[in-house]
């Protein structure tokens, strides 16, 4: 735990990715690390959302996690008039459709998104500014190698760069361009994530950055509970990146149909799909993805498209569902990754962070006692 520490400040290595304020907090002030997903936000609110964590963590640390993606089919000269245009009538016909066969009545104007996608590079440089007005303890890039300029604005401001990676060579890159911390993220996340499992992959990428450079590296993908943690870091992790088990808290985002779903999800009931942001993601299997994968769809878009599509459709569908249309509900989903199948109920996140202590604890005192045997 010694090296997270010293980096970050963080009591125990729990990391929890959120993009709610309430939960960066209350992980946080419970003595795990926060990191607020700041790319859900605009830079207008996201200054209101770092000031709301300032303001009730008394100093301690948490991190932003913004998503600059490496490659995208259009670069940030592209003006959201110039998206609009690139999106085919069929794709928003086919939404809809879609949507209309569920009960979700919706004109063509409320199935596209005008706002500017968060994947452009601007608006990363943007969130970026914002980001380093405040006292953040990490910054954290989610899609390819951490640009320059993250990089360069972060030495400046004295703090470490993270990056999340899907296989060793990705590991190899991130370190070789300057950053000071890694996720090895495996398939079973939530997200976007790569195609090797996080057993396989933690130790895969702590083995092969070792002859660059040392750096910590977390594990991620499946993590929803203390002894996982144990054994992640008994395999060589630092700590654990966990995102999926914020979900079924009482403080997260996530609406009441979609929390209710995850109790009664098996793991086999997500999938990888470029349906929601045009590249894989991990999410819980809903009748959306029957669709847009099924042999009459037109297909996914490329990344920042399909996101123009389905962010709006998705946002008519939870209050659809959450208002009692039970059509409405077969469409929900949000990103999830396999530990959904761990999920029993809902707890507040400072009890997440309570239970993976005490069961942590309670897993290395057994591995020792298999030792001493």
């Amino acid at each position: 735990m010694e090296p997270i520490k010293s980096l970050l400040g963080a009591e125990f290595p729990l990391f929890a990715f959120s993009h709610c304020r309430d939960v960066v907090a209350a992980v946080t002030n419970a003595g795990g690390f926060g990191v607020l997903g700041g790319s859900s936000f605009t830079p207008e609110t996201l200054e209101e959302e770092l000031k709301w964590i300032d303001a009730h963590v008394g100093g301690k640390p948490y991190g932003v996690d913004i998503l600059v993606p490496e490659n995208q089919s259009f670069s940030g000269d592209m003006s959201v008039e110039k998206l609009l245009d690139q999106i085919p009538g069929k794709h928003v016909d086919f939404a809809v459709d879609l949507l209309r066969d569920h009960g979700i009545s919706v004109g063509k104007n409320d199935v596209v998104d005008e706002v500017p996608p968060v994947t452009l590079p601007e608006m990363g440089e943007a969130l970026m500014d914002v980001a380093f007005r405040h006292p953040i303890s990490l910054i954290v890039n989610a899609l390819g190698i951490a640009p320059p300029s993250m990089i360069e604005r972060a030495r400046k401001h004295g703090i470490p760069v993270g990056a999340l990676v899907g296989a060793k060579e990705h590991a190899i890159r991130q370190v070789n361009a300057g950053v000071d911390l890694l996720v090895a993220q495996g398939s079973e996340a939530g997200g976007h994530c790569g195609e090797v499992s996080t057993l396989v992959l933690v130790p895969e990428v702590i083995q092969a950055v070792k002859a660059v450079r040392e750096v910590p590296v977390l594990a991620a993908g499946g993590i929803m509970n203390g002894a996982q943690m144990a054994g992640c870091m008994a395999m060589g992790a630092a700590g654990v990146w966990t995102g999926s088990v914020w979900l079924a808290t009482t403080e997260a985002e996530t609406t009441e149909t979609f929390k209710d779903k995850m109790i009664h999800a098996r793991s086999r009931d997500t999938i990888r799909s470029k349906t929601r942001t045009g590249k894989p993601s991990r999410q819980l299997k809903s009748q959306w993805h029957d669709a847009w994968d099924g042999p009459d769809s037109p297909g996914a878009l490329p990344m920042p498209l399909m996101a123009m599509i389905s962010m709006p459709s998705f946002d008519r569908i939870d209050r659809a569902a959450d208002g009692g249309n039970e059509q409405a509900k077969e469409l929900v989903s949000y990103w999830v990754g396999q530990g959904v199948g761990l999920i029993d109920a809902i707890r507040s996140a400072t009890a997440v962070v309570q239970e993976f202590k005490e069961d942590f604890a309670d897993s290395v005192e057994n591995l020792m006692k298999t030792i001493e045997s």
